[in-house]
């Protein structure tokens, strides 16, 4: 009797194990994400796929990746192959997760990856950071398998981190450009002052940054690393993003009354820099001057 209630327990616990490779039992957390998830996301946010490993949600301010892990051939079947696919899966998803943020773009012509490189000091403090991710997800799979999605937040230590660097690097020489007869410049909101800067960018092709800046058709900076306070900067990062104007100009960070520019082009090597036109920028700049927006970083930026 002894002998076959030991087989009959062994069959339901294979069973159980079985089912819950089947429909991924296990240790399910909130903010599940995949593929399908992630393709949501691009589609309705700014944000960008780094390959099938992960994403980077520039809107909403993080890098997901996920690893996958698999037991050692001769654990599969043994109550540890679990724990060790597990583990296997969590050290993929960090390498994953360093990868991804090591190309999230700082500005026009940086990424992580260059701070990290000329910086002993900024490269230990990113690979503390993504050894510290949340893990969002974990899934077990029938094969034995199991994936596992963390994510980092692209503000706080991240934001203090390459953000100062940026801002001390000199803004490159402006390009001379051809005088262009000036635009009718974009009113005022009427009513109350202004309160910040809405960057209307859909169709340029625009890239989004962590420290995008905003010119003139001349090459002048009228947003950027020139004219904010750093303490803010460092807070709440240079600009927000969004999909929609109406979000954009409905967001906290512009409070009530922004005053909104369409941009006439990408501008840059990486494309992340923004050109208004003469009359736009002169309206900024007088705005911002009675305010002081700007300083503030209350500005968003709307992109494709």
């Amino acid at each position: 009797m002894r002998g076959i209630f030991q087989v009959t327990a062994g069959v339901i616990t294979a069973a159980i194990l079985l089912l819950a490779g089947a429909t991924g039992y296990g240790q399910q957390e909130d903010g599940k994400v995949g593929m399908t998830e992630w393709t949501k996301i691009i589609e309705t946010k700014v944000a960008e796929p780094a390959g099938a490993k992960g994403i980077i949600n520039y809107e909403d301010g993080y890098v997901e990746a996920v690893g996958i892990g698999a037991p050692p051939e001769r654990y599969m079947g043994k109550p540890n192959a679990r724990p060790l696919a597990l583990r296997a899966a969590q050290v993929d998803a960090y390498r994953n997760l360093l990868e991804i943020v090591q190309g999230v773009r700082i500005d026009a012509n940086t990424v992580v990856r260059d701070f990290m490189t000329e910086s002993d000091v900024v490269r230990t403090s990113v690979e503390g950071m993504v050894k510290g991710a949340r893990v969002m997800n974990k899934e077990y799979l029938s094969d034995g398998t199991v994936e596992v999605t963390v994510r980092m937040n692209l503000s706080g230590r991240l934001t203090q981190t390459v953000l100062p660097k940026a801002l001390e690097t000199p803004p490159p020489a402006p390009v001379p450009t051809p005088a262009t007869p000036p635009g009718p410049a974009t009113a005022e909101p009427a009513g109350d002052a202004v309160t910040g800067l809405v960057i209307d960018a859909r169709g340029l092709a625009v890239r989004p940054a962590m420290s995008p800046k905003i010119i003139d058709e001349n090459g002048k900076e009228v947003y950027g690393s020139m004219n904010v306070d750093r303490q803010y900067a460092i807070q709440q990062g240079m600009t927000g993003y969004a999909r929609d104007l109406t979000a954009a100009q409905s967001n906290p960070r512009v409070t009530s009354n922004p005053l909104s520019v369409k941009g006439i082009r990408a501008d840059g090597p990486g494309k992340c820099n923004i050109v208004v036109s003469n009359a736009d920028a002169g309206t900024i700049r007088a705005a911002a001057g009675k305010m002081g927006f700007l300083q503030k970083c209350r500005v968003m930026i709307v992109l494709d």
